[in-house]
């Protein structure tokens, strides 16, 4: 009944999907999760934690960290890649009502125009760039900042992609995936671009974005 009504191939979603960075999927899911009526975000919910239950005991210490203000305040030095990555995973941990630890990874975070101004920081040079655009998007949508703080970070997070945007459009390029073979009333876009989604043409998450692997390996 879904696929009939459907206007893209499934398996192609999730093929695009799957070629997405880390920073791409996040604001992908977080976009789709606004679009849920409450009732369904209840479910996803209840599907998410039993998912989360089975590393529980794995990253227990580190959530601990990541919850814990006192430690987290030592990871200030953002030109350091190790300090992102743990940055990155105590922003995955990080408990949804904890404004005490928010509080600290803001003010962390929103130093990157004094880093890039004294330190020359160079956002585009790969793995960097994968970095910042990976903790700028989890901590603009992340519930335990506040509404203004992270009004202040998606600044942030538009003037590094101002940044990388020459280095964005030349690595990034895309590909179209067709629509599903339907009968013209299942699927009628209003104009010939409509008719395709794009597709990215960068490696599979797995292979190209190595953010969360490398920082799995720091916990």
């Amino acid at each position: 009944m879904v696929e009939s009504r459907s206007c893209v191939q499934r398996e192609g979603v999730y093929r695009w999907f799957s070629c997405l960075t880390s920073a791409h999927r996040a604001d992908f899911l977080c976009g789709l999760l606004d679009l849920c009526v409450p009732i369904e975000l209840r479910f996803l919910g209840s599907c998410l934690e039993d998912l989360a239950r089975k590393d529980y005991h794995s990253l227990r210490d580190a959530e601990i960290k990541a919850n814990n203000p006192a430690d987290l305040s030592g990871l200030t030095n953002i030109t350091d890649e190790v300090v992102r990555s743990k940055l990155l995973v105590s922003l995955a941990l990080l408990g949804s009502d904890n404004r005490e630890a928010a509080g600290v990874l803001y003010r962390t975070l929103t130093h990157i125009d004094t880093v890039i101004n004294n330190y020359g920081l160079a956002l585009n040079d790969g793995r960097t760039e994968e970095q910042f655009l990976l903790l700028f998007t989890m901590a603009s949508y992340h519930p335990a900042f506040s509404f203004h703080q992270k009004q202040a970070l998606r600044q942030q997070l538009s003037q590094i992609h101002d940044i990388l945007q020459p280095h964005y459009h030349y690595h990034h390029q895309s590909v179209s995936l067709p629509l599903a073979s339907l009968p013209p009333a299942a699927c009628s876009p209003p104009n010939a671009g409509a008719a395709y989604l794009p597709l990215s043409a960068c490696h599979p998450c797995h292979t190209h974005c190595t953010c969360w692997h490398k920082s799995l390996c720091l916990v």
